[in-house]
Parts: C-alpha cells; sequence; structure tokens
C-alpha cells in the first residue's frame, strides 16, 4: 500500500514590506505573525486552517502589483438569521480596526440578502473583503 502525500492550502501575498503587511493582517485576525522560511517570508495562521504566506518577490523575478477580481475575504457570522443590526455593528467595528491598521475604503458597508460586506485595501493596496455573514440557527 502506497501512502498518499497529505495536501494543505495557502495564500500567497507578494508584499514590498513583509513583516509590515504580516503584522497588519496579524493584528485585524487577532493572532500572532511567524517568521517563515527566511527573512523576507513570514506567515499568519488562517482561521480556517492553513496560512497566509506574505514573501517578498525574488529581485530576478519581480512581481508588480496587479488588478483583478481575486481578493482576500476575512468571515464572520452572527447568530440569529437575519440579524441586520448585529451583522452591520460587528463589520463597522471590524472596518474602523482595519482603517487604523492602514487599510483604505474602497466601497463601504453594503447589505447583501447573505450579509453585510465592505471592500477595502490593504496598505499595499490588496483588495479586501469583510464580509458578516448570517449564521442559520
Amino acid at each position: 500500500m502506497q501512502d498518499t502525500p497529505s495536501l494543505s492550502s495557502s495564500l500567497v501575498l507578494a508584499a514590498d514590506n513583509p513583516p509590515a503587511l504580516a503584522r497588519f493582517y496579524a493584528d485585524l485576525l487577532a493572532v500572532e505573525p511567524l517568521q517563515g522560511l527566511g527573512a523576507s517570508h513570514w506567515r499568519v495562521p488562517w482561521p480556517a486552517g492553513g496560512f497566509l504566506e506574505i514573501y517578498a518577490p525574488s529581485q530576478s523575478r519581480p512581481q508588480a502589483k496587479q488588478p483583478g477580481r481575486l481578493a482576500t475575504c476575512l468571515q464572520r457570522s452572527v447568530a440569529g438569521g437575519n440579524n441586520q443590526a448585529a451583522a452591520m455593528a460587528l463589520l463597522q467595528a471590524w472596518l474602523a480596526s482595519a482603517l487604523g491598521l492602514g487599510a483604505t475604503l474602497l466601497d463601504g458597508p453594503r447589505q447583501e440578502a447573505f450579509g453585510v460586506e465592505a471592500w477595502l485595501l490593504d496598505p499595499e493596496a490588496n483588495r479586501l473583503l469583510l464580509l458578516v455573514q448570517y449564521q442559520v440557527s
């Protein structure tokens, strides 16, 4: 019987200043960033498992900042089904924290059928979605 290799997942984010960007996400998630495999590599524990891997691209293969449709999404939930007031209060507090840590607001809080959301740019201009979902009991 042959062993099946294990599979894990992580998100990878290139950064001009990996320690600072790791601190931003760690503070936003209330976790401690971890030094990675070198001075330009940091790991932020991801709530759902795995890590957000933040690194400086190689000098021989620079990676330009790119607009696109891919974004980091951080999610929380509120109990009680369609509890709009509680969801919006949680999002507003989370948004204030992110802005205080250096994020920039792209699109303010918006009510959706599944919860409330706000779009930001992190301190290095990567797209970030904060989402508070309604938790069905």
